[in-house]
């Protein structure tokens, strides 16, 4: 008796996640394509088509990759080795600013015996600098503290300047443009006009009235630019925030302009102080200025990421966890305070805030991280030269330090303004 051949069992699918060797016909997976059952690969058997998998996401569907913006941040950065050499470089600048604002004046000393005197000032160094007392003189209670001012003011209007580009999110914001300046000018004339005190009073002695007053002025002002620039709601462009700008301060300095009209018998010296200068600076003001510029220097560098997540929007900062106006409002605090030491022991110096963030922007990157410190170096190194040449152009007269900067920031701010025509319009 003949038996029935008996059928051939059906096929069988193998379990998703068999090795190669098992797979029906031997034929490996493919390089980075993801297995059956796994998250964004093909169903597996017994899967119904578009429900979701173990991932999460429905059969078939590509995962959604992360928001572009928030890779936005550290876009257009450098290297970390570019920067630590621009960083080198901010300091060596500031030494040679140092260096060059000391020995350079009417009386010009080698710069190796100023270099040597300046070390003489640290504790247990004891060099021979080959100077005269009346030299030593010269370098220790003229230049010196001449020179550490312009240090102090110049990083403070960078690091203001590039604060302000980052909060606003606009290439063009300067604590001058803005109106800061104007608002602390207002604010400092209006003490010394009310108060009756005079040049030598009030200005070159800075009483502890002076840059409270001008922080006053400058936060008033800023909010002022900020009120007019934002009526235009979410439309609105960085030219408006200019424009507004640019109002705020016209109609401050119109005020400033009364005040010196009407009281100018006790305050008509304060007039050469508004085109800034540094002629004189004494310890007295060193002292005055340098715990605002600490207080500023701090709290803007210890928030300079948040900037850089300001910088991809709002929602996308919530996302993160960040709070964009409470983050904006303690940085514009911190940017006027600086502003306001600055102009308070200086006068009004403008376009330093955003010709040197510029130029740290083009050569460092766009990443706030390094643009604030960057900007910091080179801005004190900036103003200190700028003031060699302010006192030695026209000597043995001596140029306002403000009218120097003008005529560098007039012609860098329309270079700045053709680059960013695409952004105003």
């Amino acid at each position: 008796m003949t038996g029935t051949p008996m059928a051939a069992p059906p096929p069988t699918t193998p379990p998703a996640g068999t090795p190669s060797s098992s797979r029906p016909g031997g034929l490996p997976p493919v390089a980075g394509l993801p297995s059956a059952g796994q998250p964004g690969g093909p169903p597996s058997a017994g899967q119904p088509a578009g429900l979701p998998s173990a991932g999460g996401l429905p059969t078939g569907a590509r995962r959604p990759a992360l928001p572009s913006a928030v890779a936005l941040p550290s876009a257009g950065t450098r290297p970390a080795g570019v920067r630590k050499r621009w960083v080198v470089a901010g300091v060596l600048a500031v030494l040679v600013a140092l260096l060059a604002g000391v020995s350079l004046g009417p009386v010009s000393l080698p710069p190796g015996s100023v270099a040597a005197e300046l070390l003489n000032l640290i504790p247990g160094v004891h060099l021979d600098s080959g100077l005269t007392e009346r030299e030593i003189a010269i370098v220790t209670e003229l230049r010196l503290p001449r020179v550490v001012l312009g240090l102090l003011v110049g990083g403070l209007l960078a690091l203001a300047g590039g604060c302000y580009q980052g909060v606003f999110r606009n290439p063009l914001a300067d604590p001058y443009l803005l109106g800061v300046a104007a608002g602390a000018g207002l604010a400092v004339t209006a003490v010394i006009a009310l108060g009756g005190a005079g040049r030598q009073g009030a200005i070159s002695g800075l009483p502890l009235t002076i840059p409270l007053a001008a922080f006053v002025g400058s936060l008033l002002a800023v909010t002022m630019t900020y009120l007019l620039g934002a009526a235009g709601g979410r439309s609105r462009s960085p030219a408006m925030l200019i424009l507004a700008g640019v109002a705020v301060s016209a109609f401050l300095s119109a005020g400033q302009t009364y005040l010196l009209q009407r009281h100018s018998d006790s305050i008509q010296p304060v007039y050469s102080w508004l085109l800034g200068r540094l002629a004189t600076a004494g310890w007295h003001d060193v002292l005055l200025v340098l715990p605002y510029a600490a207080l500023t220097t701090v709290v803007v560098l210890l928030h300079r990421r948040e900037l850089d997540v300001l910088a991809v929007g709002d929602d996308e900062a919530r996302s993160l966890g960040l709070h964009p106006q409470r983050s904006r409002y303690l940085l514009i605090a911190a940017a006027s305070l600086g502003t306001a030491a600055a102009v308070s022991a200086t006068g009004l110096i403008g376009f330093v805030g955003i010709i040197v963030p510029h130029t740290v922007r083009l050569l460092a990157g766009s990443s706030y991280r390094v643009i604030l410190p960057l900007s910091l170096l080179f801005g004190a190194a900036f103003l200190a030269l700028t003031d060699v040449v302010a006192r030695t152009a026209a000597a043995p007269a001596e140029v306002p330090i403000g009218v120097v900067t003008a005529l560098l920031g007039g012609p860098f701010f329309v270079l700045v303004l053709r680059t960013a025509r695409r952004v105003l319009t």
